[in-house]
């Protein structure tokens, strides 16, 4: 049973017309909703770690994952195609929204902006953890919105230029997450046989949750990136599991933010 058999996707997948489309929404829906800028105006891309968090767990994720070893069809290269063709696009539009945060910024109060993806990202964490939280948890572009709109100020807006820090780590963290897919595509056969979903979308959910944390100033920065190297690693099964198990399949059920 993959993704498309469950009602979450199904429509999803008729209206995007393939798997293709699905990728395409989940990797692109950060850029989309808004939680890739607020993440960028937040500064949490700031550092080389930030830029790994970001790009492993905003652009790849469990639902990214997901995607590409149950739902994208033919052999390893042909999805490693494909994700690379979703993923060309995905870099673009992240090049852009990051060019332009400079002059975003000057719009809007700095602390709120750091609270509002703080708990966007919370957000998604918790709705990848728990299909029932996910019904009723606030959609994460819908805090962004409302949470830019509190925090906007135009006294102090100017025109900037493009600045080659925001600029670089916006691409490099969307380039991550597109490798991030890329390796899980042409690893697909062994992964399938050897990763437990389950631990790994429960895992994904705790490295989100201490994102939010660290981009809130909570934490320190890099327990996220800790936290998603012991999942992989606590998710790797002994045996051979041949395809994912129905448990994993159906805990899989709903996309992180959608």
């Amino acid at each position: 049973m993959g993704i498309v058999d469950r009602p979450a996707l199904r429509g999803l997948q008729a209206r995007l017309q393939g798997p293709t489309g699905v990728l395409a929404t989940v990797m692109g829906l950060p850029l989309v909703d808004g939680v890739f800028p607020a993440l960028v105006l937040s500064g949490a891309l700031a550092t080389v770690g930030g830029v790994l968090e970001v790009g492993l767990l905003v652009f790849g994720g469990s639902a990214t994952v997901v995607v590409v070893l149950l739902e994208l069809e033919g052999s390893p290269t042909r999805r490693a195609r494909t994700v690379a063709l979703v993923g060309s696009v995905v870099i673009a539009l992240a090049a852009v929204e990051a060019a332009f945060a400079p002059t975003v910024a000057t719009l809007l109060d700095q602390a709120v902006v750091e609270r509002v993806a703080a708990a966007a990202i919370a957000l998604i964490g918790a709705r990848t953890a728990s299909d029932r939280l996910a019904a009723w948890l606030p959609h994460p572009g819908l805090v962004v919105v409302l949470g830019l709109l509190v925090s906007l100020d135009p006294s102090g807006f100017t025109v900037g230029t493009v600045a080659s820090g925001p600029f670089l780590a916006g691409v490099a963290a969307a380039t991550i997450g597109v490798g991030f897919a890329l390796v899980v595509a042409l690893a697909g056969p062994w992964i399938r046989r050897h990763v437990d979903l389950v631990k790994f979308r429960l895992g994904s959910a705790v490295a989100l949750g201490l994102l939010a944390l660290s981009v809130a100033g909570l934490v320190q920065p890099g327990l996220s990136l800790i936290a998603f190297g012991a999942t992989i690693a606590f998710s790797i099964a002994p045996g051979d599991r041949d395809r994912p198990t129905e448990t994993a399949v159906a805990r899989t059920e709903r996309l992180p933010g959608d």
